[in-house]
């Protein structure tokens, strides 16, 4: 199975409707991959808390209509990142958007943990309830974004529920790109599990991008890392590997917390 990741570069200059456009152009390009992946708010900017009422929209609306056809165009599956929804009857919220190759959407995850400490997005976003999983031809994919990744309840979750491939968008800031490869590395090997982990590169109001966009196997090991910059990063991935992993060391089963308590004997 073929994933590309797209770290596209947020440039406070460049106006919505041109990135959408560029970013279309970039998923076209990736005809022969089976998996797409395009970062957290991209089109805004996952720091740029000031613009997310004026650029939100439904869950059919331009991005989900540019990376629509450009999935079609491409014949991929494609995980498009993220986007600030509008829900006519609630909050905002920030919303994942998976596209199948005939450019209908397969799948939404409203993202449960939001960062900003009662502040940004933490305030201005509802959160997600629901955790969501996604069967492909070659994997079952989990969804998370972002702050997620520092929250490993969740992932063990989406794993029960049959993930084996994770994939995580976000924007996560150059100051803490350390905890973003340790993190990735980290959810990878407790779950054994492939992690997809596509960052943004550029600026979000000033806040200077990590970009090292990641891809790890079930057993820990780096399989490709991009630089600080807007980058593609294509690699070719097992996914038998999944199961081999957890057969050959199969750590899952020991599991003790978390589980319903065994009857005593």
């Amino acid at each position: 199975m073929r994933a590309s990741l797209i770290q596209i570069a947020v440039d406070p200059d460049e106006s919505v409707g041109a990135r959408r456009q560029r970013a279309a152009a970039l998923v076209r390009r990736q005809r022969g991959a089976d998996l797409v992946v395009l970062p957290e708010l991209w089109p805004v900017g996952a720091f740029a808390y000031e613009s997310f009422a004026e650029e939100a929209e439904a869950l059919d609306g331009p991005t989900f209509e540019a990376m629509s056809k450009a999935a079609r165009d491409a014949g991929v599956w494609l995980h498009a990142g993220s986007i600030v929804e509008r829900d006519p009857e609630g909050p905002l919220y920030n919303t994942s958007l998976v596209i199948s190759p005939a450019g209908e959407r397969a799948a939404t995850y409203r993202k449960i943990h939001r960062f900003g400490f009662d502040q940004g997005e933490a305030a201005m976003m509802g959160a997600g309830g629901e955790l969501v999983t996604l069967r492909l031809p070659e994997t079952t994919l989990g969804l998370a974004t972002c702050y997620d990744l520092r929250f490993p309840e969740l992932f063990r979750g989406l794993v029960d529920a049959g993930a084996q491939t994770l994939v995580v968008p976000a924007g996560w800031p150059a100051r803490r790109r350390a905890h973003w490869t340790l993190l990735a590395r980290a959810r990878a090997v407790e779950n054994q599990a492939y992690v997809l982990a596509c960052s943004t590169a550029g600026t979000h109001a000033g806040v200077e991008q990590s970009g090292h966009s990641i891809v790890v196997d079930p057993w820990g090991e780096v399989l490709a890392e991009a630089g600080p910059g807007e980058e593609v990063l294509t690699v070719d991935l097992d996914p038998a590997k999944v199961a081999t992993t957890r057969e050959r060391f199969p750590a899952l089963k020991d599991r003790r917390l978390g589980l319903e308590t065994p009857p005593r004997r």
